[in-house]
């Protein structure tokens, strides 16, 4: 039995964190978790996140997931790696990851620091290799350590919201094999790297892989390649034989050898065949895995941690001489397994014993939650009328990879998040790279057939992300898409303000995939912590890969942002932008991050997500638009006429005279502003004095 949960800080976990102190819950090795919206972007004070680069919240910053195994003593060997000009030698003796070993140079640790922004790219023999590529195949030869343009920094730094989290098997190095894959895909998966710019700079990457494992697995861990590979029907094509071998077969006779990745048919591909190796030595957590293949957006902000080895030393497994061939092949930690399941089936039995009148709060957290599940069916109505108003939502693609989600708004702009826009230079207010938005991206077949060109964007019209001067968070941008273009009907005629409706559902991009639709429920502001309470029950187990402090720290935060709107929802990265529709089909909300963590499976979990008011952003963009002297995106604005513009409008008749913005009373007298009858009327309203009522006295 594991030592009870001990408590850490002060915060709003501690009522149920305490709780589980009397229990007999087991507690595995400390994990260093972070966490961060999973679409959002870090705190200013720290972090980056996933959902990255941001500004608030206390939530700790995410690291990197490259998974330590334990520094076992082998065989000592010299390499020599070399930066530019400069050469350097490095001796080792224990077993880490090449980057590990790289970590303890100091000018190594200076270079990095240097180019913090960029991804690291190690080169062997010509060929990139991982940065969690083992340093005992490295023997007597140089490497080449490079940087090139990071794709979704705050992704990267999730482990890929861009490297998996996994769980090394511990072997020697004459275990291990290594075979080399073509940087460019056959025909209709041609594009198969996360990062172009790796497929620019180089021709053959270099994979590792434990023998007995299948190459599906191998190339999973490896973290570079976008999931289309995966989700497609694809295999290793020989170089000079053309020979395939498919995803399931082991990687045993494949070193030395190199392929390139081609697509066999479009059919799904076949389930995996049981009997290899890979699941009883790793957990790979493949949603995280994405830089230029999805978008967390949410700033989402995402959470990852280190793996079980990270500090916590584990024992060395003893092996008696006389044990036999089957015991060799026992499970590894059957033991702590077994002692963890007799110990939860003596308090289920003492529990079945115990007679109880009420349920426990667990059981009615959960029948609760069973109770509300019905509200996210909608009526057939409403959905054909969501399939409509999808048209309007696009994919925001930087270079052609996609980064976020966003919707057309009104006449040629477009809105999604701040952080998705990287590329934007707030001081010259202009784009660093090509930006496209997608609308009609359904299907994969429609980018693999060329069918999906995109509309260009412009210019950034208005932009914030980070906090504003009353201290509350800002995450938007307003994009304007040339005058030639032929667009979607917009959205904003189906504007609402936040409600006590208790259903929504968000269409956009998860994943950097197609549009999908994702009907969900709304949690309310006195129930988030109950929603972060159940899943940190839920993570309780003989395997953990977060920590309660991560949980801590998501509860501080949900409680912090407190105008936001929170819900449950299956779209985590590359989906910030999305706008969120009510049970009336208004859009409401604009889907913004979340807290995601990996599991026990190595499959992506999300506490809570949450999107900012639509009312609130417009108000926001309108300000900015006037001070910036934007009357030509303003007037486009008030000539989309839609049911509660008098609400809106009041709303920021409140604030410009709270704040007391002069920019609002000397716009009266711009040229622009008096030849317009739209823009007269608009200042007329914001500046016309209320007078008081006067009350009776008797």
């Amino acid at each position: 039995m594991g030592p009870k949960l001990e408590r850490r800080i002060e915060g709003p976990m501690d009522k149920f964190i305490t709780k589980n102190m009397k229990g007999e819950s087991s507690q595995p090795p400390d994990l260093h978790s972070a966490a961060k919206p999973c679409g959002t972007p870090p705190p200013s004070q720290a972090c980056r996140m996933p959902l990255a680069q941001r500004q608030q919240e206390s939530v700790p910053a995410p690291r990197h997931p490259l998974d330590k195994q334990k520094e076992e003593p082998h065989t000592t060997h010299t390499f020599e790696w070399c930066w530019n000009d400069k050469k350097f030698n490095v001796t080792c003796n224990k077993a880490r990851t090449v980057e590990e070993l790289l970590k303890r140079s100091p000018q190594f640790k200076e270079i990095a620091e240097k180019n913090k922004n960029k991804e690291l790219v190690i080169v062997r023999e010509g060929k990139a290799i991982s940065s969690h590529f083992p340093c005992s195949l490295i023997k007597n030869e140089r490497l080449t350590v490079k940087y090139v343009k990071a794709v979704d920094r705050e992704k990267q730094s999730l482990g890929g919201y861009c490297d998996p989290v996994v769980l090394r098997r511990k072997g020697p190095s004459s275990e291990l094999v290594m075979f080399h894959v073509q940087t460019k895909g056959g025909k209709n998966v041609a594009q198969i790297m996360r990062n172009p710019a790796i497929k620019i700079e180089f021709q053959e990457i270099t994979v590792y892989a434990y023998k007995g494992e299948k190459v599906k697995r191998a190339l999973k861990r490896d973290g570079r390649l976008r999931d289309i590979v995966f989700k497609k029907n694809c295999c290793l094509s020989h170089k000079s034989t053309d020979v395939t071998t498919e995803m399931s077969s082991l990687v045993d006779d494949l070193d030395g050898e190199i392929f390139k990745i081609i697509l066999l048919n479009k059919s799904a591909p076949p389930e995996s065949q049981p009997g290899s190796l890979d699941d009883a030595y790793m957990i790979q957590n493949e949603s995280l895995n994405s830089e230029s293949d999805r978008n967390q957006d949410p700033p989402q902000e995402s959470a990852t941690t280190e793996s079980v080895n990270s500090n916590t030393p584990k024992e060395k497994l003893k092996v008696n001489d006389n044990m036999t061939a089957e015991r060799n092949c026992e499970i590894p930690n059957s033991k702590t397994m077994k002692d963890y399941l007799s110990s939860q089936f003596e308090s289920l039995v003492k529990g079945l014993k115990t007679p109880q009148s009420k349920l426990s709060r667990i059981q009615n957290l959960f029948r609760v939650e069973f109770g509300k599940n019905a509200q996210t069916c909608a009526e057939v109505k409403t959905m054909k009328k969501l399939m409509k108003l999808s048209d309007s939502v696009c994919q925001v693609r930087v270079n052609g990879s996609p980064e976020g989600s966003g919707f057309l708004l009104f006449d040629k702009f477009v809105l999604t998040n701040g952080h998705v826009m990287k590329v934007y230079d707030e001081t010259t207010r202009q784009l660093n790279e090509t930006v496209t938005v997608h609308f009609s991206f359904e299907s994969l077949d429609q980018q693999e057939e060329g069918q999906d060109s995109g509309s260009k964007v412009e210019e950034v019209t208005g932009f914030e992300f980070g906090l504003n001067e009353s201290g509350q968070e800002s995450d938007w941008a307003l994009l304007r898409l040339g005058d030639d273009q032929t667009l979607p009907n917009s959205l904003l005629a189906h504007f609402g303000f936040l409600t006590r409706s208790k259903g929504i559902c968000i269409i956009g991009h998860p994943d950097g995939g197609v549009k999908k639709i994702d009907p969900c429920l709304i949690v309310p502001t006195d129930n988030r912590i109950q929603v972060v309470e159940r899943h940190y029950l839920e993570n309780q187990g003989p395997i953990q890969c977060v920590t309660p402090r991560f949980f801590e720290s998501v509860a501080e935060s949900v409680e912090k942002r407190r105008q936001v709107l929170t819900y449950e929802s299956c779209f985590y990265f590359f989906s910030s932008g999305s706008p969120v529709f009510d049970e009336h089909c208004n859009v409401v909300a604009m889907h913004t991050g979340g807290y995601a963590y990996p599991d026990a499976r190595g499959e992506t979990q999300s506490v809570i997500e949450y999107g900012h008011p639509l009312s609130v952003i417009i108000v926001r963009f309108i300000v900015q638009l006037v001070e910036r002297g934007r009357f030509d995106v303003l007037k486009k604005y008030l000539s989309c006429s839609y049911v509660r513009h008098q609400n809106l409008m009041s709303d920021l008749k409140k604030l410009v005279e709270s704040r007391n913005l002069t920019a609002f009373k000397n716009a009266v007298n711009n040229s622009e502003v008096t030849n317009d009858e739209s823009l007269m009327k608009f200042f007329g309203f914001i500046s016309q004095k209320e007078e008081p009522v006067p009350m009776d006295i008797d």
